[in-house]
């Protein structure tokens, strides 16, 4: 954890949704904040989708506990980027969407772009479904 002097609230949308403020109120304390956190967050969010990386180069992907904590962080950052980029605010939002099924009906980038949020939806969903069963034959 380190102090950055250089810290400020980011202009791209989707690294807002990534790195929000605190406060809407008091831009100040958000601000400061910011400081003291960001470059950890920012530094473990990418420690997390480099972890989850280093699996696609396997022919088997075999999971441990470890290693499912990161794939569920770097799912879920990639979601929230797609959300922001799909302009998905809200469950009616998701559910036009989630309408997009169909690989071959995808014409522009934001049926792409729908597809692979479905897709990694799908995806983080099993996984923490996994995790939960896991979780529970241990306990």
């Amino acid at each position: 954890m380190g102090l950055d002097a250089e810290a400020r609230e980011p202009s791209d949308r989707a690294l807002r949704r990534l790195l929000p403020s605190v406060s809407k109120n008091d831009a100040a304390a958000s601000l400061e904040f910011r400081r003291y956190t960001e470059r950890s967050l920012r530094e473990s969010k990418i420690g997390a989708l480099k972890a989850a990386s280093l699996g696609l180069d396997k022919d088997d992907l075999v999971l441990t506990p470890d290693d499912a904590r990161h794939w569920s962080m770097a799912l879920n950052d990639v979601r929230l980027v797609l959300a922001e980029r799909l302009d998905i605010r809200d469950d009616e939002d998701a559910g036009h969407v989630h309408l997009m099924q169909d690989w071959s009906q995808a014409e522009d980038v934001e049926s792409y772009l729908a597809l692979v949020y479905n897709f990694t939806t799908w995806l983080q969903e099993s996984l923490v479904q996994a995790m939960l069963q896991a979780l529970e034959t241990r306990g």
